[in-house]
This record gives C-alpha cells, structure tokens and sequence, in this order.
C-alpha cells in the first residue's frame, strides 16, 4: 500500500489536486493557441481520452484573447502558460483560465507580481510554480547540485507567492535525467505543504520517452510523492494521456479502462500470441471500463494467468482454453480467439 505525502488541496476548475484527491492525469496542447478551433478540437480528443486538466502556450496577446472562447468550448480545466510578461498573464486571467503556469520571479518588477497575485487571489485561481533544469536562473550555486539548485529556484518563487499571502500553489521541478529529477521532488516535498506536478521533462519519443517517464514518475509515485503527472512526449498528447493512466495502473494508484495481461511470448507458444495480443489491445482501447483481460501462450504460466483474469485464454496448439472468472468456460480455435474474447469481454 502507497502512503501518498500530505499536501494542500487546490480546486483547478471542477478539479480538485493533491490532499487525498484521486492523483489527476495532464497534458499540454501542440497547436497555435491563436487557431481556436485546432486547439479546441484537440482539447476535445484529449476530453475522449479522459485528460483531466489542459495547459495552453500563451506566447502572445493574441493567444491569451482566444483563452476565452476555448475555456467556453471546452469541458476540462483550462491552464495557461506564461512566460515572463505579466500582461500575459492579465489577459489570461481575465479570459477565466482555472489556472496560471507562472514563475513570478521571472516577471522581475515587483509591483507586476503584486498586480498579477492579486488579480489570481481575487479569482481564486491557482498558479504553477515550475523549474526545469534546462532553464535555471543564472543565480546557481556551483556548488550545489543540479537538484540543490532546482530546489531553491523553486523556493525563492515560492517566497515571493507566500510574502504576498498567497497560497493557492503547485510546484514542479522537472529534468530530463531521472535521478536529478527523484532528488529533486524528494528534497521540496519536506520543505512545503504544496501539491506537486511530477514529469520527466523532453523525455522523447514515445519508445524511449514512455520509459523514462514510467521510471521517474513510477518511483516518485511509489515514494507517495506526486498529486498530478504529465508524461511529457515528443508525440500527439493523447499518447501522453494514456501513458499516464498506465503509470497509475500498473501503481494501483487509479483504476481506469482494462488492463492487458500477455505474455512475452517464447519457444513453448504454439500460437501466433504476438498477433492476438496486439488484436485484442487494440479492441480494448474502445473500452473505458476497468477490466482484467488476460492472452497467454502457453501451459506453464497461462492457466493461472488467465484464471486470475476476469476474462482470459491460455494458448495450445492452434487453440486456447477460455476462462472466465476463475473458471473454465470453453475452449476455442485459434482463428476465433480474438471474437470469442472480445464478445465475452462485451458481455461482462
């Protein structure tokens, strides 16, 4: 059982992040946030694939004038992204984002804090500290490591927010080398009661992009550190969205769609178990409810695979014995494995 660290609740929108709120899965749009309907189509593929919250690139005045008709197109929290001009970040507030993505020691005049906190806390509108490793502030200290030096850009901002009695806060400290990154986390998670966003930054493609991320995210997860994950990807963010459901999973952490039991196949298969595996995943993914579906090849680990599954088959010779819930319920030719499952997997 994972003991999840105690944080601060905030309410993003109609989304509630960290204290023992559900851990909440994220992305961030590709498209031009000035082209509203690309990025609002996006947004609605995201919502399919149970995206929970959305962040958008605020580049410019144009992008943060369109915030507003996407926050009234769209039905999951609306973040925006900001960098360095505070008008930006106005504008955005203005437009009703359920949040801002802002490091306020990066605006630099303390009075467009002042104005920029003040219009969050009337709002009550959260904002995301975020540091990453790639983008320190010159102000390091070389005798700290990456992660020290993480650690306290992210509290200098932090001070900044709390002197101006806010609180409504959420903290990430992203690298794309995972130690730097699990150091990281540890370390601020003892110095502050706020929620942490938790990724593994330009972690690449989605082949060795996903690795990383489940390596990172899954040991901050298994420490109880983490109360929203992004699983950042050079890829469409729908791929992102499902990688983070599978790293919540495969923790027991959140339970969401079916879960895939196959095996890795070997000389004992007698079957074409790669082939029907990645049949039956693909079917699967039309399926939102949480079920345990198990295709295994053969008779040494099959049987008690597949018994513990809610449906299963465990392959022979140009065949498989179907079990369902623990019991066996038939046996099946090799070329109607994938109708047969997926029918009895419609009827549970």
């Amino acid at each position: 059982m994972i003991s999840r660290r105690v944080s601060k609740p905030i309410q993003i929108g109609n989304v509630t992040v960290g204290g023992t709120a559900p851990i909440t899965v994220q992305s961030m749009t590709n498209t031009d946030t000035r082209d509203i309907m690309s990025t609002v189509n996006q947004i609605k593929e995201l919502e399919e694939a149970d995206c929970e919250i959305i962040r958008v690139a605020v580049p410019d005045m144009p992008a943060a004038e369109a915030l507003a008709q996407i926050k009234k197109r769209i039905s999951i929290p609306l973040i925006a992204d900001i960098h360095f001009d505070y008008r930006l970040a106005l504008a955005a507030l203005k437009a009703g984002v359920d949040g801002l993505r802002l490091n306020p020691g990066n605006i630099g005049d303390p009075d467009r804090v002042k104005t920029v906190v003040k219009a969050a806390k009337e709002r009550k509108i959260p904002i995301r500290i975020g540091v990453n490793a790639g983008s320190m502030p010159k102000t390091v200290n070389p005798l700290w490591t990456t992660a020290q030096n993480m650690v306290e850009a992210a509290m200098e901002h932090v001070r900044i927010l709390e002197s101006l009695d806010f609180d409504l806060i959420k903290v990430s400290l992203k690298a794309f080398d995972v130690p730097t990154t699990i150091a990281a986390y540890r370390d601020i998670a003892q110095k502050i009661p706020y929620p942490l966003h938790i990724g593994i930054t330009e972690a690449g493609t989605p082949r060795t992009g996903v690795i990383r991320s489940t390596v990172g995210i899954g040991t901050l997860l298994y420490m109880g550190i983490g109360d929203t994950i992004r699983v950042s990807l050079t890829a469409p963010p729908r791929e992102e969205v499902i990688a983070g459901y599978e790293i919540l999973k495969s923790l027991n952490l959140r339970q969401h769609g079916p879960v895939l039991v196959s095996c890795p196949s070997c000389g004992r298969t007698e079957v074409d178990i790669v082939s029907i595996a990645e049949a039956v995943e693909k079917e699967l993914s039309k399926i939102d409810k949480p079920i345990k579906v198990a295709v295994m090849g053969c008779a040494v680990n099959g049987p008690g695979e597949a018994m513990d599954a809610d449906i299963g088959i465990a392959c022979g010779k140009g065949m498989a014995v179907l079990f369902k819930k623990g019991k066996k319920i038939g046996v099946v030719q090799e070329a109607d494995l994938v109708r047969v499952l997926m029918e009895e997997v419609e009827r549970l």
